[in-house]
């Protein structure tokens, strides 16, 4: 990661693409961090990159937020994985974060949906001790 004025880029980022909520960045960073960590206790060598699969911002989220992280999501217009690929690459585009020549958008694609991920472990179980299979 790069030694920049991180909020100063973040302003930067946010002039060109405001899709996101400048908040959204910051929570980025930090699951970066946090997942950096983990791969460091279970020994993997990852030499400080992360590819978009490895990014642990499922768990990271749900630890840090539990059930407001679908609240805060909608709240930064952050909907499907991909738009944490957005921000990864805003971020390697704007010199905070490297890249590999193997790393690309489709690293995020696909994954979870957010309702399966954000709000179904929060729901009430059914009267047979179940998880509701659907939100409809």
């Amino acid at each position: 990661m790069s030694d920049k004025n991180f909020p100063e880029v973040i302003k930067e980022i946010h002039t060109k693409d405001d899709r996101f909520g400048k908040g959204a960045y910051y929570f980025v960073r930090e699951a970066l961090d946090h997942t950096l960590k983990n791969l460091e206790k279970e020994k993997m060598k990852n030499k400080g990159h992360v590819s978009g699969r490895e990014l642990l911002i499922r768990d990271y989220a749900l630890d840090r937020f539990g059930p407001m992280t679908m609240t805060l999501m909608e709240h930064w217009n952050i909907k499907k994985c991909r738009d944490f690929g957005d921000i990864v690459f805003n971020l390697v585009d704007h010199g905070i974060l490297g890249r590999t020549e193997n790393d690309s958008l489709d690293d995020f694609e696909g994954g979870y949906t957010f309702k399966e991920a954000f709000e179904i472990p929060f729901l009430p179980k059914n009267f047979d001790g179940q998880k509701p299979s659907d939100l409809n």
